[in-house]
């Protein structure tokens, strides 16, 4: 979200910075630095850092601009950066997405060290994925590096980083959603308690999450700031401490079980005539309307983004289960492909506005809409599982995309049929012709597909 201000808007995530903020003008991102930052953006220039940086995919590039600056007596420069397309956050990633997050910052922090710069902060909201690669996004978070001073990011990675990934790791993959309630990151002494007692055998996390909770708890009260304890800490200690937090990092994994993870599209009542031939339904219409930006809800491990993807189009893969979005990740990276995102997100309870004024983290409906979604073999679960009627799915389905590809699976399919094995069948408009009805409100029908040795129907619609 943005406010506008004097014929500019500036975007809500980015007011608490003195360093400057950032503010959209006729259609272009721009970043105002403020003179209080100048010094700290002249060495990075200067440095080199930005530049190794920038030539190492972790740091977002930009470029100088003469545009006015947003507030004018506070302004020293104004940057452009290159744009990001798609937002995400941490609560939506993946455990190998915040691992890498979280492995990103360290690196960037120990070669803003090696050039007399350190991160003032290590917010993971300052990390997305560009091309397929965790970047640093906020170009003004490093700071003079000033002999004797303890990282002041510390507590930030703890808790925004180290935590999450600890929890996910030894407690329950599903503890990533405490981000969305803890915006500014899992407390420790929350996540302290919440670890298994074994973890305190572990060296990384008994010092950075167990030790750590328990000196914040005792020294609550004193109010100590880390830059006015007294507490001198060499530049040599600091390049410690970042190793230990990496090689705790490095050491965290998380194995995913179950059919999902391995087989994910073994557990269907597809032929492979009929999962082919759904293949190319979605590439052909995709090529066919270029949309820049895809949204992929329910993508599984990516099979159909990717045939998406083939179009050019960026495509985010979004997917409730953990394990899925993690494979997706996998491919991501082994192929290294860079228009593909893979994120978390159950459609029924999608990632809400945050933070200040609800106003800090957008919505995933306030990111879109989207140029084309898919939606196959969703449906179903949407209307009979969670009780959606098809009149507001379509509402919903208009509300984010213009384009839409979607499958309908009639009751008489077998995964339809498990669905209403143990339950009621309350359902008398779910029929392909309820179906065509509902969606007709809100969208135009251009083809209708029969998927091949299947009972299914794939659809492309366009929003009226």
């Amino acid at each position: 979200m943005s406010l506008t201000i004097n014929n500019h808007q500036q975007l809500s995530a980015s007011f608490r910075d003195p360093s400057g903020f950032l503010f959209t003008r006729g259609g272009l991102l721009l970043r105002q630095v403020n003179q209080a930052y100048a010094e700290d953006y002249a060495l990075l220039m200067e440095s080199g850092l930005y530049e190794k940086l920038v030539k190492a995919n972790l740091l977002i590039s930009h470029v100088e601009s003469d545009q006015p600056p947003a507030l004018k007596d506070a302004a020293f420069k104004v940057i452009q950066p290159e744009r990001v397309p798609l937002i995400s956050y941490p609560y939506e990633w993946s455990f190998s997405q915040l691992k890498d997050a979280a492995l990103a910052t360290l690196s960037i922090q120990k070669r803003a060290l090696k050039l007399g710069m350190s991160l003032k902060d290590a917010s993971a909201y300052n990390i997305q994925f560009v091309r397929g690669k965790a970047k640093l996004i906020d170009t003004l978070s490093f700071e003079i590096y000033k002999e004797g001073e303890p990282w002041v990011a510390y507590k930030q990675f703890c808790q925004h980083f180290l935590a999450p990934l600890a929890l996910m790791s030894k407690s329950d993959i599903r503890l990533n959603q405490l981000l969305r309630v803890y915006i500014d990151g899992v407390p420790l002494d929350l996540a302290s308690r919440l670890l298994p007692w074994q973890t305190k055998i572990n060296f990384g996390l008994l010092t950075h999450i167990h030790i750590h909770a328990g000196a914040q708890k005792r020294y609550s009260d004193k109010e100590i700031a880390p830059r006015k304890s007294g507490l001198g800490v060499s530049k040599q200690a600091m390049a410690g401490l970042i190793e230990s937090l990496e090689n705790t990092v490095k050491k965290l994994i998380w194995k995913p079980k179950g059919t999902e993870w391995g087989d994910y599209y073994e557990d269907n009542n597809y032929s492979d005539s009929a999962f082919e031939h759904k293949k190319q339904l979605v590439r052909a219409w995709s090529e066919e309307k270029k949309p820049v930006m895809i949204w992929d809800l329910g993508g599984n491990t990516g099979v159909f983004s990717r045939q998406a993807a083939a179009s050019g189009a960026f495509t985010v893969s979004f997917d409730i289960d953990p394990a899925a979005v993690e494979q997706n990740y996998y491919k991501v990276k082994s192929t290294k492909e860079q228009n593909i995102l893979p994120l978390l997100l159950d459609l029924t309870n999608p990632s809400p506005a945050l933070g200040w004024d609800h106003s800090e983290r957008d919505s995933f409906g306030a990111r879109g809409p989207a140029d084309m979604t898919l939606a196959l073999a969703v449906i179903h679960h949407l209307a009979i599982s969670n009780n959606v009627p098809l009149s507001q799915n379509a509402e919903f389905f208009a509300g984010v995309s213009k384009w839409l590809v979607i499958e309908f699976v009639p009751k008489s399919d077998s995964q339809v049929k498990r669905l209403l094995a143990s339950r009621e069948d309350i359902f008398p408009d779910y029929t392909k012709d309820g179906f065509e009805r509902a969606f007709s409100e809100k969208f135009k029908i251009h083809k209708i597909e029969a998927v091949r040795e299947s009972e299914r129907h794939l659809y492309l619609m366009e929003r009226k």
